[in-house]
């Protein structure tokens, strides 16, 4: 489930923020819902094996901008909207229930009034969709280095491993999430033109990720988990998020 909500700044006609503000993003997603759910979502998530999971991803921020690269600052003009998506029905209630009762909510140093949130479910209806990225898609593995220490390795879309670290992602969220196996059938991830690098500092944490539009093929059952929880990993700190594209 989707929800794309609009927002507009209060008492002013412009909302500043830091290049790199995905965890602003997500403390007001959980500030939005219930306690009890924030806490489960924050200290637990849905477990796999050794892999925990939030089960929600969020949009890159959407409206006019301009950046002030000396600054590291980002102002966005006049109204804004950013999509929220999930499979977990609680989680879209609890925080479409938030946001009605609060009515606006903070990002930095200004006040947002929420306008309008609108709620949506894209249904995956074949076992090829194709997809546009809201947020940087990341796929990566941990290694370890001759003396002991670890380094993470990200891979784009077309490199070997990609596929299968998509695909044993969506399997272990998919498991996760409804406690039964996922179906058989691999995914394969096409680009269907050159991706677009993305480098966030999320917490002085380097993540890369890649934007575009991409071909997507696999059991229909792990696409719609794609669509409504995102795609590869680090969801809910903003990557992943896609939506279909339609015809």
């Amino acid at each position: 489930m989707k929800q794309q909500i609009y927002f507009k700044p209060i008492n002013r006609d412009f909302l500043v923020l830091p290049i790199q503000y995905n965890h602003m993003i997500q403390g007001m997603i959980y500030d939005s819902l219930k306690a009890e759910l924030a806490d489960f979502l924050h200290g637990k998530g849905f477990s796999n094996e050794k892999r925990s999971f939030k089960m929600f991803t969020f949009s890159r921020l959407i409206g006019n901008y301009t950046i002030d690269k000396n600054k590291e600052k980002i102002i966005f003009n006049d109204a804004l909207s950013l999509v929220i998506s999930s499979p977990y029905e609680e989680f879209c209630s609890s925080l479409a229930t938030g946001l009605l009762v609060k009515k606006s909510i903070r990002l930095g140093d200004t006040e947002l009034e929420v306008v309008q949130s609108i709620m949506e479910k894209e249904i995956v209806k074949d076992e090829e969709i194709r997809i546009q990225t809201l947020s940087p898609i990341v796929a990566y593995s941990t290694f370890l280095r001759p003396d002991g220490r670890k380094y993470t390795c990200y891979f784009e879309p077309g490199e070997s491993y990609y596929n299968e670290l998509i695909e044993n992602n969506l399997r272990k969220k998919y498991e996760a999430f409804y406690k039964e196996d996922a179906p058989e059938g691999g995914i394969m991830v096409k680009a269907l033109h050159k991706p677009k690098l993305s480098v966030i500092n999320y917490k002085q944490t380097i993540i890369k990720g890649y934007s575009g539009r991409y071909a997507l093929t696999g059991p229909m059952p792990l696409l719609q988990m794609a669509v409504d929880s995102g795609l590869g990993s680090k969801n809910s700190q903003g990557f992943g998020c896609i939506e279909l594209i339609k015809n």
